[in-house]
């Protein structure tokens, strides 16, 4: 199963379909980012297709009938009505329609009435209706899925798209899943039915050969490990996305000073850059030590090339130029982001915030805890602070002498706005208490780990550093590869014959997170693949959170809802 070369099949099939000569790809918002996450633009070229539109703001109506329009849409209203519209006045000379999903047959007909030049050769569904951030991970870009009415419920939008994302995976990797979802969330349950009524409803589209036995999709809920998208991070993907933001495999770097120009934005592609593959799960303190490997390569090649000679000196020049300059650019794009993630490590003391958070974590020490984050408020940012009051308040919400309340007060003297050290208690009524969890809750868990000390030796030498968090992800599908995984805690959805027809377990598992996943999970996911090697796992969300998103998830899911510091102490 792998994402990124499920959907690069539907856009190297649409670029043959439409045969020799010149291309147009035009595209709406959502599918220019998902040809993007897998296909560089010079690839694209070599598919014949030179010029690139957005179906929602044309860059000119001139007419250039020379052209072969390939249109890859989602199939919304808003677009088909774009569509019609462009096929009245048709601008190129052939039109090879694809929608990302199932399209309604009066849609289909719309457009056939408005083909009244007949420019349309072609209408199929390509169903790569996600975001291939990687091989085993994809994003729908749905930050704030639900809403609070008496109780946390979908908004009925996202959770159309969100059916129409799971939906495209499983037609992408031709897969018929089983159902299984966590029980104790209504979202949860609520999205495993509307995907079972859409694979009932799609019969034929399901109908797929399946020799390895039944695949399975599993649906979670974030707010049953709220833990893992609040910790600091120190893998390298992780910590980019953390500390800087990547977005559509893009990271802003405009704000560096000194940053050249061409470096404002940077792409972090994994199938594009051989050296963020290699390293994107490597720690922070054995990033510094390959770069520093990288940089001593490139210093070799960069001296041999200032001894051109002869000519056979300029001809290997020549030759190697291509690879030195992407080399040059490789050196560059990293030298930059690991220095802006040293300085911001630095500047926001995230070693010993680190070190308290994955002892809270890991631990079960309340008056040590208290102590310690009591003291590191008053000295780290705003953000930070409230961080570590949050990842307290969830630990010991329970605890006899817990002191939430105090933290509180301690942030509201510190200056923290409401808005802020409000997202404590939002926290606390987002995420799914302990009786209600259907696994023991990674925050309370008190004998599952062990903490110990990882060394890191970064480019300043600094060391142990904690970093032995592993998300409640890992516990529930170690269970279920191992056959443990309780069914009255994660149901099968069961057919309307009253038979949920479990077949013999399939390899092949896609895990869905409601509310969002983690890069600390997708780890979680590539090293179960690696160590597992008779399964292959799948994972998803609504989107890929860092703290900063997970905030804006909170705010959303919470907004109405009625917070009451009093059940707190």
């Amino acid at each position: 199963m792998n994402l990124i070369l499920a959907v690069k099949l539907y856009i190297t099939k649409m670029a043959e379909e439409s045969g020799p000569g010149m291309k147009v790809l035009l595209m709406d918002k959502q599918t220019t980012s998902i040809v993007s996450m897998v296909y560089t633009q010079s690839e694209i070229l070599q598919k014949e297709v030179y010029l690139f539109e957005r179906l929602d703001s044309k860059s000119s109506d001139e007419p250039m009938k020379h052209l072969k329009c390939i249109v890859f849409i989602r199939p919304s209203k808003e677009n088909v009505s774009l569509l019609a519209n462009e096929l009245r006045n048709p601008r190129y000379g052939m039109y090879y329609i694809y929608f990302t999903y199932i399209i309604p047959k009066e849609d289909i007909k719309t457009l056939a009435e408005c083909d009244e030049i007949e420019v349309v050769r072609e209408v199929q569904e390509f169903y790569g209706d996600y975001l291939a951030i990687s091989p085993h991970l994809f994003s729908l870009n749905i930050v704030g899925c639900g809403s609070y009415a008496n109780k946390l419920v979908w908004d009925p939008i996202h959770l159309m798209r969100t059916v129409q994302g799971i939906i495209g995976v499983l037609l992408s990797l031709k897969k018929s899943p089983l159902i299984r979802y966590e029980e104790s969330s209504d979202m949860c349950k609520r999205l495993a039915d509307k995907v079972w009524e859409v694979m009932s409803k799609e019969e034929k589209l399901f109908n797929h050969r399946q020799p390895e036995g039944t695949p399975l999709l599993l649906i979670l809920d974030r707010r049953s490990d709220c833990f893992t998208p609040l910790l600091t991070q120190w893998t390298y993907q992780a910590m980019v996305h953390e500390l800087l933001g990547i977005s559509n495999n893009r990271v802003n770097l405009s704000h560096v000073p000194d940053i050249s120009k061409e470096l404002n934005e940077v792409v972090l592609s994994s199938e594009h850059d051989e050296f963020y593959a290699d390293n994107m799960y490597l720690n922070y303190g054995e990033i510094g030590q390959t770069m520093k490997g990288l940089m001593e390569e490139f210093q070799k090649k960069a001296k041999s090339h200032q001894k051109v000679e002869s000519i056979g000196d300029m001809k290997q020049f020549i030759e190697n130029y291509p690879h030195f300059k992407k080399m040059s650019g490789t050196v560059a794009k990293h030298v930059n982001i690991i220095g802006e993630l040293a300085s911001t490590v630095s500047k926001r003391n995230l070693l010993e915030i680190s070190e308290v958070e994955q002892e809270i974590a890991c631990q079960d020490q309340h008056y040590q805890h208290l102590q310690r984050v009591r003291a590191l408020v008053q000295k780290v940012s705003n953000n930070d602070a409230v961080r570590l009051v949050m990842l307290y308040a969830l630990k010991y919400q329970d605890h006899s002498n817990s002191d939430i309340t105090g933290l509180v007060d301690a942030l509201k003297k510190k200056g923290v706005p409401n808005q802020s050290y409000e997202m404590v208690y939002r926290v606390l009524e987002y995420g799914l208490r302990q009786s209600e969890a259907t696994n023991s809750n990674m925050v309370t868990q008190k004998a599952v780990v062990k903490i110990t000390k990882r060394i890191f030796k970064d480019l300043k030498g600094v060391e142990n550093v904690y970093t032995q968090h592993s998300p409640i992800l890992k516990d529930i599908l170690e269970d279920l590869l191992k056959g443990r995984l309780r069914e009255s805690n994660y149901p099968f959805l069961v057919a309307s014959d009253g038979n949920s027809s479990m077949s013999r377990r399939g390899q092949d598992i896609i895990v869905f997170i409601v509310g969002g996943t983690t890069y600390e999970e997708s780890l979680t996911v590539h090293m179960l693949n690696k160590n597992y090697p008779g399964f292959r796992l799948v994972l998803g969300g609504t989107t890929v959170h860092n703290t900063a998103s997970f905030f804006e998830e909170l705010n959303v899911c919470t907004q109405g809802m009625h917070l009451r510091p009093q059940r707190y102490k």
